[in-house]
């Protein structure tokens, strides 16, 4: 039971991490917006790339964990 524990306990981790960094990205772009048109387009579709890519992330991290728990218990 602690194994899978400390297992979960990583894999939260590494989406906390992963949704810190996608964080500091978009604060970072938001700052190009008051430039050019050119650049809120840019920015705008980099948004979109990195609220895909966090959502692909989390889904699989919680399918990691679904399976993680499936193993563990052997269902």
């Amino acid at each position: 039971m602690q194994n899978l524990i400390k297992q979960i306990n990583k894999k939260i981790n590494s989406i906390i991490w992963s949704l810190v960094s996608t964080g500091i990205v978009l604060l970072m772009l938001a700052v190009l917006i008051v430039w050019t048109d050119f650049i809120l387009r840019l920015v705008f579709g980099m948004f979109v790339l990195v609220l895909a890519y966090a959502f692909l992330y989390g889904a699989y991290k919680v399918w990691a964990i679904k399976r993680d728990i499936e193993n563990h218990f052997k269902f």
